[in-house]
């Protein structure tokens, strides 16, 4: 398993984030669905290594960046993985090879492989033709492609996504979830969204978080299976199974 955690517990103050959570998630392309507060970015920022958790077990990439784990285990994982965060930092006076550059460079990447990377990173993203533009003068659904091309630049064998497509417009979107289809035959790609079509689209399976907890974890098919069996729901399949699964869970009822 690329990605692992075992009686995950996040606190933020007095509100328990994620409460012993099991997970384990190997090659390809994972949704993360869950209402907002459900505890969905703090597993990623765990999973990223930007945040460590109270209790629990996290291993990624085979190292053990847990509670208490050595420093340099939790840089080497660094250096594997992508991340993109609901508001990443940027600077506006860098071009953006200028900007997807420094990130390479703070992954260490060979300095004989950069350019190419970052050559390749932004064409994967449709930005080739404004690779050598001020970040300041793009559109905000530019500016996100340019925070995936940066958390792609490395070839990460875990990628983490939380919102990645915030802003972009239907026909991106689309070339989107193609991009991530295409990254999950090599890595492990974690997707936190709201827009459930994308995981239906995109993702292999998904996990579906409520109040810190896991209320759901099965393939997409089964989840859109779901939503055909729900009655008295709108909606699309995918949407209608998302539901099901929420009120299942919160009835102890089980799916």
């Amino acid at each position: 398993m690329t990605a692992k955690v075992a009686g995950l517990t996040v606190r933020h103050r007095r509100k328990t984030a994620l409460d012993a959570v099991d997970l384990d998630l190997p090659r390809g392309v994972h949704g993360l669905l869950g209402p907002n507060g459900a505890g969905k970015t703090s597993l990623i920022r765990v999973l990223a290594t930007v945040s460590a958790p109270d209790a629990g077990c996290v291993e990624l990439l085979g190292r053990d960046v847990g509670p208490g784990a050595d420093h340099r285990e939790r840089a080497a994982v660094r250096r594997l993985l992508g991340y993109l965060p609901q508001e990443f930092g940027h600077y506006p006076g860098f071009t953006v090879r200028e900007f997807v550059g420094y990130v390479a460079w703070l992954k260490e990447m060979d300095g004989a492989e950069v350019a190419a990377a970052v050559e390749r990173a932004v064409d994967r993203v449709g930005l080739g033709d404004r690779v050598d533009a001020k970040v300041k003068t793009l559109s905000g659904g530019m500016v996100r492609r340019v925070g995936i091309a940066q958390a792609i630049v490395n070839e990460p064998e875990l990628l983490l996504l939380d919102e990645p497509t915030a802003g972009l417009d239907p026909e991106q979107r689309v070339e989107f979830r193609a991009l991530l289809r295409e990254l999950g035959r090599t890595s492990t790609v974690i997707v936190s969204t709201h827009l459930v079509e994308d995981v239906a689209a995109a993702c292999t399976d998904v996990t579906l978080i409520e109040a810190g907890r896991i209320a759901y974890r099965g393939t997409t098919a089964d989840l859109i299976e779901l939503g055909d069996a729900a009655d008295g729901l709108g909606g699309n399949p995918i949407e209608r199974g998302y539901t099901a699964a929420l009120r299942a869970h919160r009835t102890g009822a089980g799916v």
